[in-house]
């Protein structure tokens, strides 16, 4: 048996002090004694052929010391947490979790009770640390529980959703050399039972809600099937013999997580080809969860709602980062958001894009479903409100600039006194359509304090409509790799447009995607972050790890971005720093859902027709995918006469008829794709090398593309 280094820390001093640390080269069975003078840790050396446990110091306290649990201020890996909301809040409602069977509401200390049950219970079933874990479920609290329960037991968890298809479900699987699976129920056990079971290696398999009844059969290749409370029960059991008796605490030597160990492998855009498991560890989302507060402020007693897929880095730094601050979480779903947002009233809403421009079709289309006069006044309002807060941006110095120079004096203040004088005649109507129309609309949605919009470009529209009737959207931006959140728009300056200020602890440049040479603010670059919250790198692909990350440890992000100039006066005085992206470098597309698509599986699938002779996969920060393609012209001509769509004599086809044949087209092509195309555009003029938009290598240049036909694709999405 190899020796390892076993590292505790003893901080001393304030919340987040200067940290000591005893360590060993050899193995350490820890003895914890809570001196109530010192509050030291002693670590006695044994090299007995005992089980080693890996274990979160906070969490484990008890059971290690006995007497009260070890004296740290500083938290080391992420299940840490628990314990010091439970002492913190106890008895307060931490979840909720209504459309399970059953509903569920936990308490800050029933979760912290469930959490380390959970992960005594894996171990108790043969969990070892730094074994994968494959956790394939959707967003519950008892998704929660197991997360942070495999990450307690020094596990690293493999994170999906239960609707993935199961080809994809075993890629990620056997990629990532996972040894055992946690899934949400006998339904998702049932659809996956075949393939899993004769291509892959399973030690158990976990059931989170509903019992072993509704299997087709009770075992799956001979292993044991556990459900959610069967583990919770081992683990309890085991955890009261362990405390109960000396010899039995003997039998194990506990090791500390470390805060670089990996917590968990997030797979990033698509499952085709070679799939990049993201390794995110306990230090990227513990900075993520000691720096969000200045984004999100919240208090005990806020509520939250919960809809997005909790493998979303997005969505899990957020749960992590709320229950450190004494809040509610009530579990919904986008069938019943309308509803759960008139029911519970949450305080935040932390969302992707799409969830908001569902909102404001919604309240759109209540609007226009009044009587005439009351719509015309609605949307007068409305009207007025948005030219309220304009002027209100200008005068308060949160407008964007990509201008170095600063304005003269004497020009802005003359532009401050008119944007005020403005401001001051439309107040009275802006206040009078709160209370007459807006204050309906936050009865019925909610959202008192903010919503955080992450995971693609806000729409500018929606993002106007918010502001005007009162709603603040808070627009924040980051990658999977940066566990994730880079920057997002402070409540202190929300300037609309933006992605807002790096979050604390963040580097940020802008450089030339040719040179790597930095540019100054204002012009236009490939974004680079650095910082604690980036990711260790790509699980068995340290090729992709060597082009994502520099030996400086800059983060490519692959997003095209600038940098808003220091002005002291003028409309962008209090705009300094912030960060304005303008459309992706690299080929992955975001959809307004938070979904990541490569465009190149749905490009290569659809050049199968013969119909298509050139195509470019677009849609970043839309609903849904489209294309614009270039047809073989002979081709299609041929199809719509074998089709009758035209007569033999025609000599050629109507976009509007093409339209239809390509759609079946790509239909029948990429059926296999993760996605499927919506709008098409079809151009008459193919993509050379003369008209700059493909390389020497004949390679199409997305961006000039998609630049070049702007209009047409707004239009297209219309």
């Amino acid at each position: 048996m190899s020796l390892k280094s076993n590292i505790f820390a003893t901080p001393y001093g304030g919340r987040h002090g200067v940290t000591h640390f005893w360590s060993q080269k050899q193995l350490l069975t820890i003895l914890v004694s809570k001196s109530r003078k010192l509050g030291r840790v002693y670590c006695q050396s044994k090299t007995a052929d005992m089980e080693i446990r890996k274990c979160s110091p906070f969490l484990e306290s008890e059971l290690l010391s006995g007497n009260g649990g070890f004296p740290l201020t500083e938290w080391r890996t992420v299940p840490d947490i628990w314990r010091t909301s439970a002492e913190k809040f106890g008895d307060r409602v931490a979840v909720v979790d209504p459309y399970h069977d059953p509903p569920t509401s936990m308490t800050y200390k029933q979760l912290d009770q469930e959490i380390v049950d959970f992960s005594e219970g894996l171990r108790v079933i043969g969990l070892k640390p730094n074994e994968k874990i494959a956790l394939f479920a959707d967003n519950s609290c008892r998704w929660l529980v197991a997360d942070q329960g495999m990450m307690a037991s020094g596990a690293i968890n493999v994170v999906r959703g239960s609707r993935s298809s199961v080809q994809e479900l075993l890629q990620l699987y056997t990629h990532s050399e996972s040894v055992a699976l946690a899934i949400d129920n006998p339904e998702m056990y049932n659809r996956i039972a075949d393939t899993f079971g004769s291509h892959a290696a399973v030690r158990f398999v976990i059931l989170l809600w509903e019992e072993k009844s509704s299997l087709v059969r009770e075992a799956m290749q001979g292993y044991p099937v556990y459900t959610y409370k069967e583990i919770i029960d081992l683990g309890h059991k085991s955890r009261v013999d362990l405390l109960d008796s000396e010899d039995a605490r003997k039998q194990y030597s506990y090791e500390a997580i470390n805060s670089d160990d990996v917590a968990t492998i997030v797979y990033t855009s698509g499952t085709t080809g070679n799939p990049k498991g993201v390794m995110l560890t306990h230090k990227n989302l513990l900075h993520q969860i000691l720096n969000l507060w200045e984004v999100v402020p919240a208090v005990p007693g806020d509520r939250f709602l919960s809809m997005l897929p909790p493998w979303h880095a997005y969505e899990r730094a957020c749960e992590y980062f709320i229950f450190t601050h004494g809040t509610e979480q009530v579990y919904t779903t986008l069938k019943n958001l309308k509803e759960d947002l008139r029911r519970y009233q949450p305080h935040y809403l932390i969302s992707v894009p799409l969830v908001y421009e569902t909102l404001y079709s919604g309240i759109l289309k209540q609007i226009n479903s009044n009587s005439a006069a009351r719509k015309v006044l609605a949307l007068l309002f409305l009207r007025i409100s948005m030219a309220y807060m304009e002027a209100k941006r200008i005068y308060e110095g949160k407008c964007l600039t990509k201008d170095t120079k600063q304005p003269s004096y004497v020009v802005s203040l003359l532009d401050w006194l008119w944007a005020r004088t403005i401001a001051a005649i439309l107040w009275p109507l802006h206040i009078l359509a709160k209370k007459i129309v807006y204050s309906k609309i936050h009865s019925s949605i909610g959202i008192s304090k903010a919503g955080v919009s992450g995971g693609g470009s806000l729409s500018s529209h929606v993002d106007k409509f918010f502001e005007a009737i009162g709603i603040k959207i808070q627009n924040g931006y980051g990658l999977t790799e940066s566990a994730p959140v880079i920057a997002a728009r402070r409540l202190t300056c929300n300037a609309l447009g933006s992605i807002g200020h790096p979050i604390r602890h963040v580097e940020v440049k802008v450089v030339n995607s040719e040179t790597d040479e930095v540019l100054p603010p204002g012009s236009k670059g490939i974004v680079k972050a650095r910082g604690p919250l980036i990711m260790k790198g790509y699980y068995k692909n340290p090729v992709a790890t060597k082009q994502a990350i520099d030996e400086n440890g800059w983060l490519n992000t692959g997003d095209l971005g600038w940098i808003v100039p220091d002005h002291s006066v003028g409309r962008s005085r209090n705009c300094g720093g912030v960060i304005v992206l303008e459309g992706r470098a690299k080929d992955t597309i975001v959809l307004s859902t938070g979904e990541n698509i490569e465009p190149s599986e749905i490009e290569e699938a659809a050049m199968g027709s013969s119909l298509i002779q050139q195509i470019v996969v677009i849609g970043q920060d839309q609903r849904r995918p489209g294309a614009i393609i270039v047809p073989n012209k002979e081709a299609v001509l041929l199809a719509a006469k074998r089709s009758a769509i035209v007569d033999s004599q025609t000599t050629e086809v109507s976009k509007e008829k093409a339209a239809g044949l390509l759609h079946e087209e790509l239909s029948k092509w990429t059926s296999g794709c993760s996605f499927q195309v919506g709008p098409i555009l079809i151009v008459d003029e193919p993509f050379t090398i003369d008209s700059g938009l493909l390389t020497p290598t004949m390679k199409i240049k997305r961006d000039r593309v998609a630049a070049l036909y702007k209009d047409q694709i707004e239009s297209m999405y219309k």
